[in-house]
């Protein structure tokens, strides 16, 4: 594979006197108790997402590792009737809990007061609704009944491939939720339209382009959840980002910091059947922080094609040298190199990307 800027790795391997298991419990007890007060509905979607990537990894976890959650599995009914515009956070909470070994049921009981109360009726988006339908269907409800209607509306989404062809990380990241939801994370193989192939190889390559690893790894996991190859490229890549990580301990309450990339790349990595979170976890407040300095050669690309205005084209042989004297360095130069010698749909990406046949000529 052609070399890149990336393979340049700083690694933290994991102390020899903190074990698999200690990470884990550390990690966790960073998440519930150090990084944010539980108030904090900030608290809610962080613990919300490191747990739900440990429950559907199937991580190993001890009765320590859970403990650091009790005091919130606790008093779960008295937040969720409190603050029921938050109920898909405290059931997530509340089931993956359950599942990875908390002691306790309360998971039933909140599903179905959820239901009674119409909460999965009250959302706006088709993903929020399927979200809520994949928790309540943990515990055996469904909140929209036998209706295939919701399904159909996503497969009509995911399976328009036009839609992430071009920058859109919105729809890119609903993307990869819907097919976490339909795969019931990796549970089962969905029957999908067959243009979500391609969906997902364009909304890879954009991601790979612009040295989005936090993109990249959800477009993997869903790749695979949806029973479709992932480039060996973009596995390799996420591999060196994710080794590249720099976890320190800070004091006070987390600061800006890159958490959910770290959560989302261990991920990737556990589906392509890596181990994960080998990184040692410091004392203090942890905060996650990845490799600086990536800049990927999207963005170049993107404004070569715009000076260009109609004299662009979306045949890839004829644009290739323009796209590579556009580029600022050697990396940009070998990164771009490398998607293209292994990136899936490379040149019907490309042709979509360059935008040819939405060029509006003024009046």
């Amino acid at each position: 594979m052609p070399a890149t800027a990336s393979n340049v790795v700083h690694l933290s391997f994991p102390s020899r006197a903190q074990s698999r298991d200690a990470r884990r419990a550390a990690l966790l007890e960073g998440f519930a108790q150090r990084r944010r007060d539980p108030g904090d509905v900030f608290w809610l979607k962080e613990n919300a997402e490191v747990l739900n990537i440990f429950e559907c990894t199937g991580q190993r976890l001890t009765e320590e590792a859970l403990a650091s959650h009790r005091a919130v599995y606790d008093s779960l009914e008295q937040r969720l009737g409190f603050f029921p515009q938050y109920y898909r956070f405290f059931l997530s909470i509340c089931l993956d809990l359950e599942d990875l070994g908390m002691p306790g049921s309360k998971g039933d009981a909140l599903v179905d007061w959820a239901c009674a109360q119409g909460l999965a009726q009250a959302e706006l988006s088709d993903l929020q609704r399927a979200e809520s339908r994949r928790l309540m269907l943990r515990r055996g409800r469904d909140p929209f009944g036998t209706s295939e209607e919701l399904t159909e509306r996503l497969h009509a989404f995911i399976a328009r491939s036009a839609t992430f062809v071009m920058p859109n990380k919105k729809a890119a990241y609903e993307l990869t939720h819907i097919l976490f939801y339909l795969s019931e994370y990796g549970r089962k193989t969905p029957q999908l339209p067959p243009q979500v192939k391609e969906s997902l190889n364009f909304a890879g390559t954009l991601a790979y382009l612009e040295c989005n690893a936090d993109l990249l790894a959800e477009i993997c996991v869903a790749l695979r959840h949806a029973g479709l190859a992932v480039p060996q490229l973009w596995d390799d890549w996420l591999v060196r980002e994710t080794h590249g990580f720099a976890v320190q301990g800070g004091e006070g309450a987390a600061a800006q910091d890159d958490y959910h990339e770290y959560l989302v790349s261990n991920w990737a990595l556990a589906t392509a059947g890596h181990d994960t979170f080998l990184h040692t976890i410091p004392e203090g407040t942890p905060q996650f922080h990845a490799r600086p300095g990536r800049a990927g050669p999207l963005r170049r690309m993107s404004h070569c094609l715009l000076s260009l205005e109609g004299a662009r084209s979306g045949d890839w042989h004829h644009m290739r040298e323009r796209m590579f004297a556009a580029l600022e360095s050697d990396a940009q130069i070998a990164h771009l190199r490398a998607a293209e010698a292994s990136c899936t749909d490379f040149h019907d990406f490309f042709a979509g990307f360059a935008r040819t046949n939405m060029v509006l000529r003024a009046s």
